[in-house]
């Protein structure tokens, strides 16, 4: 008879769901940008609705980071089918100077034409941004003027498909932490 009593102790506790990423639902930060994409179109989170975002700051010279998180992003949408068409990867690089739109938008291709490269035009703009996302970006200088590097937060933030933040994904957690919260908050919605 210990199975019932099993049972009606599981029916009380509401059904939490357990994320592999830090969960920030709540927080009161991150909660949008204004930025032109990679098309001169200017973006917002609203655009997003319906679909799970994965915002997460990098640039187009990063040597291992950044295209590790877009291949890893890649690999989820095709693991998630169907509902890949629900995920939306957003770019935002921290070296708008070499950045360019054009380059941003060959950048993406490579891993899936259907990511976003949000590009902030000026450095101002670029340090309000970092400051509300609570990211870190800084300018380590190279042997010439333009072979420099960008130290930068590289976590992913992840929000929900009514927009709202939900969870930090640490660097490396790697694709099946991603796609197993993904799949939780796409099904939740």
């Amino acid at each position: 008879g210990g199975d019932l009593a099993a049972s009606l102790m599981t029916a009380c506790a509401p059904a939490k769901t357990e994320f592999k990423s830090v969960d920030i639902t709540g927080a009161e930060y991150a909660r949008d940008f204004k930025l032109p994409d990679q098309n001169g179109q200017v973006r917002t989170m609203a655009d997003f609705k319906g679909k799970a975002v994965v915002v997460f700051f990098g640039y187009t010279q990063c040597p291992d980071v950044c295209p590790t998180t877009l291949s890893e992003l890649a690999e989820v949408k095709r693991q998630l089918g169907g509902d890949g068409e629900r995920l939306q990867a957003v770019f935002v690089t921290v070296d708008p100077a070499r950045d360019t739109a054009e380059l941003l938008k060959a950048y993406m291709g490579n891993f899936d034409p259907t990511f976003i490269a949000l590009r902030p035009e000026t450095p101002e703009q670029l340090a309000a941004l970092a400051k509300d996302f609570k990211i870190y970006y800084k300018k380590v200088e190279g042997k010439t003027e333009s072979s420099y590097t960008m130290d930068h937060s590289a976590g992913s933030y992840i929000y929900d498909p009514q927009g709202r933040l939900r969870l930090f994904a640490r660097y490396g957690s790697g694709p099946q932490a991603l796609l197993s919260d993904l799949q939780a908050l796409l099904r939740a919605s």
